[in-house]
């Protein structure tokens, strides 16, 4: 299938899910930017290279990132044991 078809049917998908624009482009931001790190080691600069943006703007994004999952992971319920 060819990618076009694949994001069309993605689309479909979202939409059906009553995902908001916002929400589906910082998501696909995030996993892309999470993909090509663990494809280049998590080295930033190749990494940012790669991507088209500047260094420094890939690290906001990933301290931005880490620190919406510590927020979510301190807000999460905790189980007993």
């Amino acid at each position: 299938m060819q990618l076009r078809a694949r994001l069309e049917a993605l689309i479909e998908e979202m939409l059906d899910g009553q995902i908001m624009l916002d929400e589906a482009v910082a998501e696909f931001e995030k996993l892309y930017i999470q993909k090509a790190l663990a494809r280049n080691n998590n080295h930033l600069s190749r990494t940012a290279a790669i991507l088209g943006i500047h260094r420094n703007t890939l690290a906001k994004r990933v301290a931005t990132y880490r620190a919406q999952e510590r927020m979510l992971s301190a807000n999460a319920p905790r189980r007993r044991r």
